[in-house]
């Protein structure tokens, strides 16, 4: 028997400890059979000698939950054999020999080649995740209903249609690389999923093509893709002394044109990274050239102003260049010719005008001095340092703690009226995750005073009503509807169990 274990082992390139727990499973198998289906059998294997003892066992279970003889025992019955015997606890009782016969030595030669085939594919899974290796190179093996089996070693590998480059063909026996996105276990064993359509894919291949990115000089910050068409790469620099952006191009074009042919010739825009959001936008959008910008942090999105000539440019074709650069960056960004940004910013500093006159109960004049030096908001009004205020050209002391004083009972009349519409707001909106106070009172405002009522919204009309981002708002909706798919799942179990 340790001979046995031993040889897989080695053979199998295996735990011992895992050739002795699929041999107890094997040996279980076999002794059941020759008992009944139902009977729970355990089965221990001395690691020093090789002799096994197997037992039958069975488990204690509630009076009224009693139901099968083979494998349970009821509570009242263990008491009786034994006074420790408690609920989920075992009485096992030892088997003498057993005579397996043909069958059942058949059926555990299955287990154990399955089990041991099983922890084979396992352990070369680990051995290989353990490498961190996030490209997988192998050689097709065939097409399956257009997905690409992959033979990575003595691994296989799916890439599934939708991850390939569109317009790509591959062929049995072609060499390819891909991204490992995930790895899926199944009753087939574990598979790795793969994709040549990650933005990660290019990151990767650029960290093979640039060895100073493994040396620390220098980090690839972002990537964002349209496979096959265009990608766009944030890089920074560590060292004064190293170009980011040249040393990706390579001598000649020839570390960047490496990757392209790995990607079917992607266009690879390569761009210089800032921690000033809005530097970064401007060299994510090159390139076109930035008149202006203008950057809104709560809602995490930028005005940028480009000129006529530059506007077809920073858009690109069907929106390509702008939407690759707002996925680089993170931030939605909004272009705009010169004339649109002089239109939106009237419009924007008639709205904050009337707001001021209504508000502070002011005139047109002092509310254009406002908005010239600044101010934008009653919040700003109220609480600037008086200093700062006394800066401004034709304030005195008394009208700016006049100014201060409105506007401070404006927002106090305003949290109470917020407070009192928020008393009506059903509890289940205000508990939604992303939900807060603030947005409840603005919701309540627009009669939504409950999470049904939020769900019947579209996105673009939530941040109509709320101001807030589409993102957030796509995440409150889908919080709002989760219940209903919850509902759809337990009725389709129902049906089933029907």
């Amino acid at each position: 028997m340790l001979m046995l274990v031993d040889a897989l082992a080695r053979e199998k390139n295996v735990d011992p400890n895992v050739v002795f727990d699929v041999l107890e499973s094997a040996i279980a198998s076999a002794t059941q059979k020759g008992i009944h289906e139902d009977a729970d059998i355990r089965v221990n294997i001395d690691k020093q000698t090789g002799e096994h003892e197997a037992f039958r066992r069975w488990r204690i279970v509630p009076d009224e939950e009693y139901a099968d003889e083979h494998k349970e025992v009821p509570l009242s019955k263990a008491k009786a054999e034994s006074q420790g015997a408690e609920l989920d606890d075992y009485i096992e009782e030892p088997m003498g020999p057993v005579d397996f016969g043909r069958i059942s030595a058949q059926a555990a030669k299955q287990v154990i080649m399955q089990k041991i085939r099983d922890a084979e594919r396992e352990q070369v899974l680990n051995d290989f995740l353990e490498r961190k290796d996030n490209i997988v190179s192998g050689t097709v093996k065939r097409v399956d209903r257009g997905n690409i089996i992959i033979e990575a070693g003595r691994l296989e590998a799916v890439l599934p249609r939708e991850n390939l480059i569109p317009k790509e063909i591959l062929r049995v026996s072609d060499r390819v690389k891909a991204y490992l996105l995930r790895v899926e276990r199944n009753a087939r064993g574990p598979q790795l999923i793969l994709s040549r359509t990650a933005p990660e894919f290019l990151t990767c291949l650029f960290q093979l093509e640039v060895p100073e990115i493994d040396d620390g000089l220098m980090e690839i910050m972002g990537a964002s893709r349209d496979p096959g068409l265009r990608a766009k790469i944030a890089v920074k620099s560590n060292d004064q002394r190293v170009d980011p952006v040249g040393t990706c191009v390579g001598l000649r074009g020839m570390r960047v044109t490496a990757v392209r042919n790995e990607i079917c010739n992607e266009n690879i825009d390569i761009v210089l990274w800032s921690a000033d959001p809005a530097q970064f936008v401007i060299g994510a959008l090159s390139p076109a050239e930035v008149s202006s910008i203008m950057v809104d942090e709560e809602k995490r999105s930028m005005d940028v102003v480009v000129d006529e000539d530059n506007l077809a440019i920073a858009i690109g074709r069907n929106g390509q260049n702008v939407r690759l650069a707002s996925e680089l960056t993170g931030w939605t960004i909004n272009l705009m010719s010169q004339e649109e940004s002089e239109i939106k910013s009237e419009a924007e500093f008639a709205m904050t005008r009337l707001l001021f006159m209504e508000r502070l109960d002011i005139d047109e004049d002092l509310s254009n001095l406002l908005i010239q030096e600044g101010f934008s908001t009653l919040e700003e009004i109220a609480y600037v340092p008086l200093p700062e205020m006394l800066e401004i050209d034709g304030l005195d002391e008394e009208i700016i703690e006049e100014l201060r004083s409105r506007a401070r009972n404006v927002l106090l009349t305003e949290a109470i009226v917020a407070e009192e519409q928020v008393e009506n707001v059903a509890e289940d909106l205000i508990d939604l995750e992303g939900m807060d106070k603030s947005l409840a009172a603005k919701l309540a405002q627009n009669n939504i005073l409950d999470r049904e009522a939020l769900a019947d919204l579209a996105v673009d009309e939530l941040v109509e009503v709320s101001g807030i981002s589409e993102e957030r708002a796509s995440a409150l909706i889908i919080k709002a509807r989760a219940h209903w798919f919850a509902t759809d799942e337990e009725d389709a179990n129902e049906r089933d169990t029907a």
